[in-house]
């Protein structure tokens, strides 16, 4: 089933199924695949799932392929037939796009709030050393007089483009891939806007 890491690197992106699979959840209730208690029962389960994954003692057993699997062997355990209906609709190729989808997502978010922090500190250096004078340089050679403020803005302005370019990937990553089924759709009429 798996190679080598495969677990390991299926546990960053546990919390993320999880997420999917609430949603999915929801939306199967309101496509009459789950009835109400069947959808409280799961939600409930799948908060116990998520917040042992956010302790850090989430594992994937060894006879178990995947996060995805791991999940819905847990529900089955605890719940039943109902566990196994949270793969209605769904491939396990759906799951791990949207799994990696959200995952970039955190990432790409995390990383533009970093970015800002450091926008902040450069730009706070650059009115701080406005009138400490150095050298521009041109070709090598000493071409104006400049400021240490404006070397500190002009990295401060090249993040800008960073961020512009994030916001572009996050928004790429920002499609559902849930119910194409491995790229042949499925028989359920499912409801991909409320999921997205």
């Amino acid at each position: 089933f798996t190679v080598g890491k495969d677990r390991n690197l299926d546990l960053f992106l546990a919390p993320h199924d999880v997420i999917g699979t609430l949603a999915h959840i929801i939306m199967l209730e309101t496509i009459g695949i789950l009835n109400i208690n069947e959808l409280n029962s799961l939600i409930k389960e799948l908060h116990i799932i998520y917040d042992t994954i956010i302790s850090g003692k989430f594992k994937i057993e060894d006879n178990v392929e995947d996060i995805h699997s791991q999940i819905e062997l847990i529900l089955t355990q605890r719940l039943g037939e109902i566990g196994k209906k949270i793969h209605s609709g769904r491939s396990r190729n759906d799951q791990i796009l949207l799994d990696i989808k959200l995952f970039i997502r955190k990432e790409i978010q995390e990383l533009v709030f970093l970015i800002k922090k450091l926008f902040n500190v450069l730009i706070y250096l650059s009115n701080r050393y406005k009138k400490i004078l150095i050298p521009g340089y041109t070709h090598y050679q000493i071409a104006m007089p400049s400021s240490f403020g404006l070397w500190f803005a002009s990295y401060a302005e090249s993040l800008i483009d960073d961020i512009f370019f994030l916001k572009n990937a996050y928004n790429i990553s920002n499609k559902n891939p849930l119910g194409s089924a491995a790229g042949f759709g499925s028989s359920f009429s499912l409801y991909r806007k409320l999921t997205t």
